[in-house]
């Protein structure tokens, strides 16, 4: 699972679910002149528990794991995320119910007088407001663009260049420059070791860069699909947020990108990319 493809979204998400949490062991009801009595938590009542503690946390949950893995599993045919979010919202309106009606059925027994009777506890006020915040931000990350920024941010790379600051040869990178034969160089005339009669070589120009492009390396702000380079459509990796990649190569405007195990791929959305 990779923390880096969070977004700030997840991280509201994640904030939600902790404050759920410690709501669920505060007071479930809340009843006047009731000094004294030890009133019982959100854990004290099996409906709260599973339609707001339980399913707000497993909801919250499966929403972060779901950004956090490089390949969304699905789960009769739709995306786990879909799922979190459906759970979310569904704890939000569970907690809605239970603050309105505490007693439920019991409303419709005796005289009616509000007199003594049970409001939303603390505990349950507060379940309310951490669910609402977790729905509303696991809706939201997709569509605003705010809460789709990375949460950790990206830290940038010493140098452009790739693999350790040398240029490197050979290896695919588009306008770098060939480097010398080993052993310094070309041997000059006059200098010792120049065979008896031979010519004297030229040094060995660089090969000029190939449309003025140098690779860069540049990170993206959403989770963007990388698509084979013979035109396939079938995404090869994912690239996330919050990790650096290095282009190599231009194509009218998708990039030749490579991952950091080597895998090479075309990225045909680079709006929004951060170049290094």
């Amino acid at each position: 699972m990779n923390i880096r493809s969070l977004t700030r979204g997840d991280g509201v998400v994640i904030g939600a679910a902790v404050l759920l949490f410690i709501a669920s062991f505060l007071d479930l009801y809340s009843i006047d002149g009731a000094d004294g009595i030890e009133l019982p938590s959100l854990w004290g009542s099996g409906p709260v528990v599973l339609g707001v503690v339980l399913a707000g946390i497993i909801g919250a949950a499966l929403v972060v794991v779901a950004r956090g893995l490089p390949r969304t599993p699905k789960v009769a045919g739709l995306d786990l995320g879909q799922f979190g979010i459906a759970f979310t919202v569904f704890a939000a309106w569970c907690a809605l119910g239970n603050v309105f009606d505490m007693t439920g059925g019991l409303d419709n027994i005796g005289s009616g007088s509000d007199e003594g009777a049970p409001t939303a506890g603390t505990g349950l006020i507060l379940a309310l407001v951490a669910t609402l915040l977790m729905a509303a931000a696991a809706v939201a990350t997709p569509l605003v663009p705010a809460l789709k920024g990375p949460l950790i941010p990206a830290p940038r790379p010493a140098a452009p260049q790739p693999y350790g600051g040398q240029p490197q040869g050979g290896y695919g990178y588009p306008g770098a420059p060939q480097q010398a034969s080993f052993g310094g160089g070309q041997p000059q005339p006059g200098q010792p070791g120049q065979p008896y009669g031979a010519q004297p070589q030229q040094p060995q120009q660089p090969q000029p860069p190939a449309g003025d492009f140098s690779p860069f390396w540049f990170a993206v702000p959403v989770p963007r699909p990388l698509f084979a380079e013979d035109g396939s459509p079938t995404p090869i990796a994912e690239l996330a947020p919050g990790t650096w990649y290095l282009a190599v190569e231009q194509r009218g405007p998708a990039l030749v990108a490579q991952t950091q195990d080597g895998r090479r791929g075309v990225l045909q959305d680079t709006t929004g990319i951060q170049r290094g």
